[in-house]
């Protein structure tokens, strides 16, 4: 029989139950942000809410002095989908027969919020006087446009010279067992919406037309087959991926007079924005056609090659998996993408990542427990000159 009730399961475990059962759907947050205040506070933290239009962020830190280790993480959750099509209740979590967490958000990522904090809880009774600082960077707004959440309030903590030197972003990182990947980085990701404007017209008669559609073929096979770079040590090359291409009336006797094409770069620290702009629209020049670009860029890639923060998260999982994680920089964007800019050494660390924005997401109830362990051994490793021992 699943497991409905947490009273008997670990402060982790009973702590994810209680996010869980909150529907945050972007950008609601449903009172998570609370539950975790609540609990911060009673360990000392100073707590600073941050809202932004309709999201809900806050910044909580712990400490007077030294180096600033920050966990961030969301609140939100994508949107389930009918119920029906969902082996149990979307927000209405369960352990169940083969030890599984149920519920959206398990993986993407209640359960490493919850993880976090409880590791906070144990690191702080441990050592009340600790060095360095602990903050909390916590938004409603990840999964969504995410222009009010984590990215506003780094531009908040910028403004005012906010000191932020290491950061693990709780998304969900592993991939075949907990720990097993580390991204220390991200792609950069550079958005487009090309507009090209032909002549429409009948069908019949495409002397008096231009046919955006035929003229855009060739420029697109141009920027599909384009070697933008060859990648390096941490990063996979430059890939250009056509989304969606939109054109026509619906009619099979008309020739569109405009065809729009949806196009995304994931970009490696080869190249810059600014380069892939410019040498997209010099091969749509030599097509010559008559367009016009609407450019996205939703974030710049980010590398944390070495140092402390790479070396203490190695160790917290040596620590409790006894074995070395791998370093990856490949998948979508983050939010560390913003907190990077602040110089900050950037990390995600999380739980399997396999069920995320499934029906059905799903994750092993043990690897939360083990997880908080990991981010305990994490916080020990950088802020104590013990032996790491959880």
């Amino acid at each position: 029989m699943p497991i409905t009730e947490p009273a008997s399961l670990s402060p982790t475990l009973k702590l994810a139950f209680e996010l869980l059962r909150r529907a945050s759907v972007t950008p609601d947050d449903e009172g998570c942000q609370d539950l975790m205040i609540e609990r911060l506070t009673a360990l000392g933290f100073h707590i600073e809410q941050l809202p932004f239009g309709d999201v809900k962020n806050f910044w909580a830190v712990r400490g007077h002095h030294g180096p600033v280790l920050a966990f961030a993480g969301h609140t939100d959750v994508v949107p389930s989908g009918p119920h029906t099509n969902w082996e149990f209740p979307p927000f209405e979590p369960c352990i169940d027969d083969q030890g599984m967490l149920c519920g959206r958000g398990a993986a993407d990522m209640k359960g490493s919020l919850a993880a976090m904090l409880t590791a906070g809880e144990r690191f702080v009774a441990r050592y009340s006087d600790h060095d360095g600082r602990i903050a909390f960077l916590i938004t409603s707004d990840e999964e969504g446009p995410a222009i009010d959440g984590t990215r506003a309030v780094v531009e908040h903590l910028r403004e005012r010279n906010d000191r932020l030197d290491y950061c693990i972003v709780g998304e969900p990182s592993s991939t075949a067992r907990l720990g097993d990947v580390i991204k220390n980085g991200r792609r950069g990701s550079l958005g487009g919406v090309l507009h090209i404007k032909g002549i429409q017209g009948h069908v019949a008669y495409p002397h008096l037309a231009r046919n955006p559609i035929h003229q855009a073929m060739p420029a697109l096979d141009a920027l599909v087959n384009e070697h933008w770079d060859a990648g390096n040590d941490f990063f996979p090359a430059t890939s250009f991926q056509i989304s969606n291409l939109r054109a026509g009336t619906g009619a099979t006797n008309v020739i569109p007079g405009e065809v729009e094409v949806v196009f995304n770069f994931r970009y490696s620290t080869e190249v810059t924005h600014d380069e892939l702009r410019s040498r997209t629209e010099a091969i749509l020049d030599q097509h010559g056609l008559e367009y016009h670009i609407d450019w996205t860029l939703n974030g710049e890639p980010f590398l944390t090659s070495e140092g402390e923060l790479v070396e203490a998260a190695i160790r917290g999982v040596e620590a409790v998996t006894g074995e070395r994680p791998a370093l990856s920089t490949s998948g979508g964007t983050s939010d560390g993408r913003f907190i990077a800019t602040l110089g900050a050494q950037v990390v995600e660390l999380g739980p399997l990542n396999d069920t995320i924005h499934k029906v059905n997401e799903r994750v092993r109830a043990s690897d939360l427990d083990a997880l908080s362990r990991i981010y305990e051994a994490t916080l020990q490793a950088l802020l104590t000159t013990n032996e790491v021992s959880v």
